[in-house]
């Protein structure tokens, strides 16, 4: 029976099994090469407690169990050490030398250089002892004829000691970092020592922790594994784990003890965010014979708590704020087919080691099975967590995504406490984009929520204010550098340094009335329009757009959004440059328009829509209605986020909502902003649909609430005495408004093109003449609207409402 007892820093794995003579047998398995290599064998039956190989294969460190205590009695050993560590050279087998001969059990684990380095000439190992200590053997070797290695040292071996007095302590075989635990005054401090490949080693971490440690025996983790042991230990030391994940988080977590029977707790210590969550679960079924230990696991993006048979617990480590981003499972769905006891450790990042069986598992969160579990889920909370979880932690491949997005679509109006097309836009773009510089992830949104308010069903959290651990090193990089950036954060408040659309709001609202007042034709625009808006709308320009059409609120709205992003991360990111800063931030908000895109297209694939939402002359189908109610929740999630839409999506949102909506809900929405009345729309609907009494209604109800730019550009389409009349009626309005209190000389009449006796309207016309005269005309570009116009379409309405025949 093979049996895992130690894992390397380079994935190696140093394992033991039995042979037919009760010889114990060491072997190293490389996880990359799946190559296994005999490194030792013991010419008798040994109980090891610890193994270890240095980075050469030239020397290997081993500790076990000469005798138990019984069988010392009872063969009158009293005089023998109950354990034995060794050092061996084994490239080729030579000598053995003994470390230490002690009746304390002895862990043993060798320091790593960095990847690619050379053969080195010196070995580093740690001793760890029962008795609370560790120290650092300094190990030179030569090389000999045939290729043998020895040991240098003729007598003692250098050594240091790298602790004391700790109680607990666990080793970081990937980033070589040995945490422990001293007791200090009223709380016990965590330390950290961090080993360099071409130093000795530093303390580089200091952080009191708030946790009442049980000192009868010491805990130690991931300094190889034995079962026996771990059993003996588990009820007597301290259930605790650190892990860190790539992006700098630091988590301590600890199970606590609790004096209800059906209760369990634990605590997840988030140093890099500067507080404490403890969680305290009601079980939903005992066993008298269950063990209460929970197990933790590292998956880099969460820390998994993990009692088989009741719960697994996913905790979102970058953003633990939220308790809505952790993935709560009980049931089946918490079911771990392979791990169903508690004597389980994470020596490496998505790995588990069962220590009770001795078996090395590699552990990832199912794509499918969280698609399914967010498919199946029934509450806010869980919802939340699976997209969340499936946004944020996978590559989303473009059938994941399509999924997502039906899943989405289906469920907009079961989801209470958030809006999902918010969170989905909002969680993809900074998933997408935070890799582009150091520090975005920090000042750019990740979720759409301010707080959350709802509750884990038989969960409860008490969240507590701890104290920022303390760091000291200089010039450090990758894991170091990036918890220092995170914990500077947490001092100012991380929250407040995402980017916000408050000021966006306001400043869109403002700008758009003054855009509205402007925007009458384009040579006006270029007059009357400011630096300011000119610059706006040049940003606006970059983007790609859902198809090529003038939106000026939206490219108002993208241009604003560029901008003020721009100043946002040029504050805090003076160290990226102006050119950097400007990719980003184009990228963000193309990123932002293509999301839209991308969620349309695949609405509009699923209902099997195409071009025909544009023939005005048919009713919509069911499935034109459905695409139109979520095309309402993505205009909605929009001006909840004050989030620019791609031009050209109120131009297929008014289609569709012309084909699907009875004419008195079509000018609801209208009235009410949830339809944009656009100059393609509309001039299409007043150039293809006839002029029967029904499509009348409908052109005259929309051609009422143009406003005057896009008015003037679509009345020409329409020709209708309706539209004729309303044309004339606001020139003349128009032009009366220009007269005010001024007196109007009358001039000579003109000979018009259709004789009129009638006096009044002739002294309106003359009137009329003489203003236009004075260089007061609003519609330069319709030639056709004038004087004239006015006169004829006003016989006409006369004629046509006596019921004469107008000729």
């Amino acid at each position: 029976t093979l049996y895992v007892v130690n894992v390397e820093r380079n994935g190696k794995i140093i394992y033991t099994w039995k042979g037919n003579q009760r010889n114990t047998h060491i072997g190293l398995y490389d996880l990359q090469t799946k190559q296994n290599e005999h490194l030792y064998m013991f010419e008798r039956d040994l109980h090891i407690i610890s193994c270890s190989v240095n980075n050469e294969r030239t020397l290997l460190a081993v500790s076990f169990r000469q005798y138990t205590e019984e069988e010392r009695v009872s063969r009158l050993l009293q005089s023998v050490s109950k354990y034995l560590t060794l050092l061996i050279e084994i490239h080729p087998i030579n000598n053995v030398r003994v470390l230490k001969a002690v009746d304390s059990c002895v862990r043993v684990q060798f320091l790593y250089p960095v990847e690619g380095r050379n053969t080195s000439t010196e070995s580093h190992l740690l001793l760890i002892s029962e008795d609370k200590y560790i120290e650092q053997f300094d190990i030179h070797v030569v090389a000999e004829e045939e290729h043998k290695v020895v040991i240098q040292n003729s007598g003692q071996l250098p050594r240091a000691r790298v602790a004391d007095d700790l109680i607990w302590a666990q080793w970081d075989m990937m980033e070589q970092r040995l945490f422990y635990i001293v007791p200090k005054e009223s709380k016990n401090t965590l330390k950290c020592v961090q080993f360099y490949p071409d130093e000795n080693f530093n303390s580089i971490l200091e952080s009191h922790l708030d946790i009442s440690v049980n000192d009868t025996q010491l805990r130690l983790v991931n300094f190889g594994y034995d079962c026996c042991q771990e059993q003996d230990v588990a009820s007597k030391s301290l259930n605790l784990q650190v892990f860190t994940s790539k992006a700098g988080g630091l988590c301590v977590c600890c199970s606590l003890t609790s004096d209800i029977p059906d209760e369990i707790m634990y605590s997840i210590y988030f140093l890099h965010k500067g507080y404490n969550k403890t969680f305290t679960v009601s079980l939903e079924r005992t066993e008298s014979h269950q063990l209460k230990e929970v197990a933790f696991m590292n998956l880099d993006y969460y820390v998994a708590a993990y009692l088989p048979g009741q719960f697994l617990h996913l905790l979102n480590i970058q953003h633990p704020d939220l308790l809505c981003y952790s993935l709560f499972l009980t049931g089946e769905d918490a079911r771990i087919d392979m791990l169903q006891n508690c004597f389980i450790r994470s020596p490496l990042v998505s790995t588990v080691l069962d220590c009770h069986v001795g078996s090395l598992y590699a552990v990832s969160i199912s794509d499918s099975a969280l698609l399914q579990f967010l498919q199946n889920s029934k509450q806010d909370s869980e919802r939340l967590a699976a997209l969340h979880c499936a946004l944020m932690h996978f590559r989303l491949t473009e059938d994941l995504e399509m999924q997502i997005i039906w899943w989405i679509s289906e469920n907009l109006s079961t989801c209470h406490s958030f809006d999902p097309i918010q969170e989905f836009i909002i969680a993809s773009l900074y998933c997408r984009i935070c890799a582009e510089a150091h520090n975005l992830d920090k000042l750019l949104p990740y979720t759409s929520l301010l707080d959350w308010i709802g509750i884990i069903p038989g969960v409860t959290c008490a969240t507590d204010i701890i104290s920022l651990p303390v760091l000291e090193f200089q010039n450090s990089r990758g894991f170091w550098e990036k918890l220092s950036s995170n914990l500077e954060s947490a001092k100012y408040a991380e929250p407040h340094l995402h980017y916000q659309n408050t000021v966006l709001r306001r400043e869109w609202r403002n700008l758009s009335e003054e855009v509205n007042m402007h925007v009458q034709s384009r040579e006006e625009e270029e007059r009357t329009t400011t630096a300011y808006l000119r610059n706006i709308f040049e940003n606006a320009k970059k983007l790609v757009p859902l198809f090529q059409e003038e939106d000026y609120q939206q490219q108002l709205l993208m241009g604003l959004m560029v901008a003020q992003l721009k100043d946002h991360l040029m504050r805090h990111l003076q160290y990226v440059g102006k050119k950097k800063i400007d990719e980003i931030v184009l990228d963000y908000v193309a990123n932002l328009l293509n999301l839209v895109h991308r969620i349309m297209k695949e609405v509009w694939r699923r209902y099997q829509l195409h071009s025909c939402i544009f023939c005005f002359d048919e009713r919509g189908s069911p499935g034109e209605f459905a695409v139109f109610h979520i095309m309402s929740r993505i205009l909605e999630a929009a001006n909840g986020m004050c989030m620019p839409l791609p031009p050209g999506f109120h131009t297929l949102h008014l289609g569709l909502g012309v084909r699907c909506l009875p004419l008195h809900t079509l000018l609801h929405y209208i009235d009410t902003g949830i339809l944009h009345l656009t100059e393609t729309c509309v001039r299409k609907l007043l150039k293809d649909l006839d002029d029967t009494e029904k499509n009348e209604k409908l052109k005259f109800s929309i051609v009422m609430r143009l406003p005057e730019a896009l008015g003037q550009k679509v009345y020409q389409f329409w020709n209708h005495p309706i539209n004729a009349s309303f044309i004339a009626r606001k020139y003349v309005k128009f032009l009366l408004e220009k007269l005010g209190n001024r007196q109007c000389s009358r001039p000579i009449p003109e000979r018009f093109s259709v004789p009129v006796e009638f006096l009044p309207l002739n002294y309106l016309t003359n009137m009329l003449a003489e203003i236009e005269r004075q260089g007061v005309h609003p519609y330069e570009k319709q030639d056709h609207v004038n004087v004239r116009f006015v006169e004829e379409t006003a016989l006409q309405h006369t004629m046509t409402f006596l019921g004469l025949k107008y000729s």
